[in-house]
Order: C-alpha cells, then sequence, then structure tokens
C-alpha cells in the first residue's frame, strides 16, 4: 500500500518502543533539556545514547 499523498516516506523509520523507569529529577532533567534544546524528549534520549555510544567506542 502505498502512503497517503503528501506523507513524507521516512528513510529511518522509528518501529522500536523502548520503555524505560526513571525517578522524577531524571525525568525533570529531561523534560528541561527538550524544552531548552526545543526538541522532543524521545530526540534527547536518542542524542544521549548516539553520545555515550561514541564514548564507549573510543
Amino acid at each position: 500500500m502505498s502512503p497517503l499523498k503528501g506523507q513524507k516516506i521516512k528513510d529511518n523509520p522509528k518501529d522500536i518502543m523502548l520503555r524505560t523507569r526513571i525517578d522524577k529529577g531524571t525525568y525533570n532533567k529531561l523534560e528541561e533539556t527538550a524544552e531548552i534544546l526545543n526538541i522532543k524528549k524521545s530526540e534527547v534520549v536518542r542524542r544521549g545514547i548516539e553520545s555515550e555510544y561514541r564514548k564507549a567506542k573510543k
């Protein structure tokens, strides 16, 4: 089935859902960071994972 008219086909679909438990302080930091950077909380998490991955590979 083709996508709806005007819908962009994504190069990297986000089709895996990750669920985690965090404390209120960590959640507040996540919310504040997303607000300051004007991005979604999920993007903050993705960037954090990428940052830690790069450190681990050094």
